[in-house]
């Protein structure tokens, strides 16, 4: 039974009694002290001398364990050589276990994936709690498949997705140039007066203000009107409100003064 079974159903055996230790140590004795303490925690616990076995074990077996707990140091096969090829070919959480608590080994242990480093003697209070990286790696794998889903899966906006993205993108564009105006009032106004419609903002350059000047000149200033001026200075993108706006910030102008400057 996997883990999810054992933490999620309602049998006799819940999650963490029953978890399946593989406990490896060359050590005779100080394997079967970590097999008692790992028995009082009320874990599943299988027992090695040899990091080789403990290797076969778990290739032949797979699935049937939920956790190693490995000696470092050990003849055959180095412990950090064990927790490696785990790593690699399956995926369990590993605990290395050693007298060494020099920080360069701890790191070492850490760096090659271990979850975990114990210094001998272990305690019991510590092995109660190990069942934590049970837990952590499956949240971790179920939380990389649902990202994987989701990357693969349909877009959780509908076929419409891309088109509700254009529409908040293009108004927030608006926004940011100051356009309070939504898709509705646009679309009613695309055959509407195009003095109803928003216009485009005008910079009166040096050249634009000469022409009005010009304009005002020849129809003369008590005739000049945003009309008659808009029609003599022919240039494109630019209204008749912006020609009565300017006109109104512009004092009198005449042909010594075309600045509109006194």
């Amino acid at each position: 039974m996997t883990v999810e079974g054992r933490v999620g159903g309602g049998g006799k055996d819940k999650f963490p009694v029953g978890m399946r230790v593989l406990a490896v140590d060359d050590d005779p004795t100080c394997l079967k002290v970590l097999e008692n303490l790992l028995r009082r925690c009320d874990y599943h616990v299988t027992t090695t001398g040899q990091a080789a076995t403990a290797l076969r074990m778990l290739r032949e077996n797979k699935d049937q364990f939920d956790l190693v707990i490995s000696d470092v140091h050990m003849p055959d096969m180095d412990g950090f050589k064990l927790l490696e090829l785990v790593g690699l070919e399956m995926d369990l959480p590993v605990i290395m276990l050693s007298a060494n608590g020099e920080t360069q080994t701890v790191m070492k242990g850490i760096t090659h994936g271990a979850c975990d480093y114990l210094l001998k003697p272990v305690r019991l209070e510590q092995l109660k709690t190990i069942w934590q990286h049970v837990i952590r790696r499956n949240t971790k794998n179920r939380g990389s498949d649902n990202d994987d889903a989701g990357q693969k899966g349909p877009n959780a906006e509908g076929e419409n997705g891309g088109a509700n993205r254009n529409k908040r993108q293009s108004r927030r564009d608006r926004d940011d140039n100051g356009d309070d105006g939504d898709d509705s009032d646009e679309n009613s106004n695309d055959n509407g007066d195009s003095s109803s419609q928003k216009k485009p903002r005008v910079v009166w350059s040096v050249e634009l203000h000469r022409k009005f000047v010009a304009a005002v000149n020849q129809l003369g200033i008590d005739k000049a009107v945003p009309k008659k001026i808009l029609d003599l200075m022919n240039v494109e993108n630019i209204t008749r409100e912006n020609v009565a706006s300017h006109l109104q910030e512009v004092p009198a102008v005449s042909e010594k003064d075309e600045y509109g400057c006194k």
